[in-house]
């Protein structure tokens, strides 16, 4: 992971965001309850064939603007616990576990409301869209904010976000781990070359 501006956070989400986004989609429409996919591929010809292209990038705008303040607090978190933890800056596994840890629960839970609504426009959940009343595609982060304030007031915003925070736990603590290790590893070899 870098760190300190050697690559650009916001190209890199940019286009992991638009790859990912199709994936999204085909997961979640997967995963339904009573979803009538059973594949991979017959999800994709069959959203190809009914919604079109355009459909796999739906929550594209959602995604991408989900993905910008999830790196920003994840990393100003992860360095924030480093001062804490770690204020010298050395390899220390456990601070880096731990502080990997909190910065993506504390990303994963503040952007959940915006994880609720691409999820909403992924799946298009027939009975939660048919008890509004609307008919067609959900399209657009605005109508997918609407929706989920309709569905469930501000609480709605925040489901799942125990999993999602449970979810990232590992998920992060593991990255920032092998990143530290390697950065360590690799400046000690360069060091050693050196002297």
């Amino acid at each position: 992971m870098p760190r300190r501006g050697r690559h650009s956070p916001s190209l890199l989400t940019i286009l992991r965001s638009a790859s990912n986004t199709p994936r999204y989609l085909v997961k979640q429409r997967l995963q339904m309850f009573n979803s009538p996919y059973t594949s991979v591929l017959g999800c994709v010809r069959t959203v190809h064939r009914t919604e079109g292209l355009g459909a796999f990038y739906r929550s594209y705008t959602t995604q991408l603007t989900m993905n910008v303040p999830f790196q920003a607090i994840h990393f100003i978190t992860y360095e924030l616990m480093q001062e804490h933890l770690n204020p010298h800056r050395q390899y220390h596994p456990q601070s880096h576990i731990v502080a990997g840890a909190v910065a993506g629960a504390v990303a994963a839970a503040a952007t959940t409301p915006l994880d609720v609504c691409k999820t909403l426009l992924n799946t298009q959940e027939n009975t939660a869209l048919s008890s509004l009343k609307i008919r067609g595609h959900l399209s657009g982060m605005a109508n997918a904010f609407s929706t989920v304030y309709q569905l469930g007031g501000l609480p709605g915003f925040f489901k799942g976000v125990q999993a999602r925070v449970i979810y990232q736990m590992p998920s992060t603590a593991i990255a920032w781990s092998v990143y530290e290790f390697f950065k360590y590893f690799l400046t000690k070899r360069a060091l050693e070359k050196k002297t």
